[in-house]
């Protein structure tokens, strides 16, 4: 561990954002177990998917993005940061939707903004991470963070792939694109170390934004989808999600 220390801090968000990637390949890899899952457990995990992108939203990004200080009083920031965030879910459904006869099913389509979500999701915790190696925190509340977002990632890691498979897409394609979604925390880990003084003045713009799009997500894709199969599973699953996600964020922050 001294040895990790040592490194300088560009290193040590890179060791750090290969550490959550990792965990996000693991969490998808479970995708591999469901090919001959019943419905109703695609429901139940469809749900708790919806949730931990719920309690992700709330507990990883906006609740840091209220810390940071900038021009505008920091409400006012997260408040449109959000709304932006939204917006931008609705904006690109509307422009897939004008295209999927084109390019792609309507299926495609909602996995693109599932995708979508989870990308832009990831961004800003990378960014955080590096910021925090590059600002002096270099030691062990980096790392604590770092490692708390790796533990995070296992159960993110999961619902990027269960919900793509369940909508019809192929356990390998689904645990490559959960991957792909893990993988952008490495690049900008190391942005937020590199430009850790520019990189801040966005953080709450980034994180605000990201919870607003992926509250879009949630509302129009994910709980839908899992309240056609079963009422009392999708409430359940989506319960678990938020509690679990919780419980590792409050625990690990």
């Amino acid at each position: 561990m001294q040895f990790f220390f040592l490194l300088h801090p560009v290193l040590q968000a890179l060791f750090a954002s290969l550490l959550m990637f990792l965990l996000t390949a693991l969490g998808a890899l479970t995708v591999f177990a469901s090919k001959k899952m019943p419905s109703s457990l695609l429901t139940l995990l469809t749900g708790a998917a919806a949730g931990i992108m719920i309690a992700a939203s709330f507990f990883s990004l906006l609740l840091p993005a209220l810390d940071y200080r900038g021009a505008l009083p920091s409400a006012v920031t997260v408040t449109l940061g959000f709304a932006l965030g939204g917006a931008f879910i609705l904006l690109s459904d509307r422009i897939l939707t004008r295209t999927q006869q084109k390019f792609f099913s309507a299926e495609g389509r909602k996995c693109a903004l599932l995708y979508f979500a989870v990308l832009l999701h990831n961004i800003p915790e990378g960014l955080a991470v590096g910021v925090a190696f590059a600002e002096g925190a270099g030691g062990a509340g980096a790392l604590l963070l770092a490692l708390g977002i790796a533990v995070q990632n296992f159960p993110e890691g999961m619902c990027v792939a269960f919900p793509l498979h369940a909508k019809g897409m192929g356990a390998g394609r689904s645990f490559a694109f959960a991957v792909g979604s893990g993988a952008v925390e490495i690049p900008a880990c190391l942005l937020g170390a590199l430009a850790a003084g520019a990189v801040t003045g966005l953080m709450p713009w980034a994180l605000s934004f990201s919870a607003g799009a992926m509250i879009a997500v949630v509302c129009s894709e994910l709980i839908p989808e899992c309240f056609a199969g079963s009422k009392s599973l999708a409430t359940g699953g989506i319960a678990l999600g938020f509690c679990l996600m919780m419980l590792l964020d409050v625990a690990l922050s």
